[in-house]
């Protein structure tokens, strides 16, 4: 298994992440593009110490960037995962 810090990149801090956290415990993170479910769900469960019922992935295509000249750049490709808490468990994003 991958290291933790290298399968959880950062946490997503939207208007839909707060909600999804504030109505279905569930919470948002942006994870290494190769890691699959379970490393996603061992690492939250030891990096935050709560239970993981569920995680839900989605890739994302970087969007493209227009530069002076007619070349055409990219922003990085990710990888979002959406990781539902059991009842009752909460992260303290403060």
């Amino acid at each position: 298994m991958k290291d933790i810090f290298q399968v959880i990149k950062t946490i997503q801090l939207s208007e839909k992440a707060t909600l999804l956290g504030e109505l279905n415990n569930e919470y948002v993170f942006k994870v290494d593009r190769r890691a699959n479910k379970l490393e996603i769900k061992e690492a939250v469960e030891k990096l935050f110490g709560k239970k993981v019922i569920s995680v839900n992935t989605a890739n994302y295509s970087g969007k493209k960037k227009r530069e002076r000249r007619s070349d055409f750049g990219r922003t990085a490709h990710w990888k979002k995962a959406v990781v539902k808490l059991k009842e009752g468990d909460k992260i303290d994003l403060v």
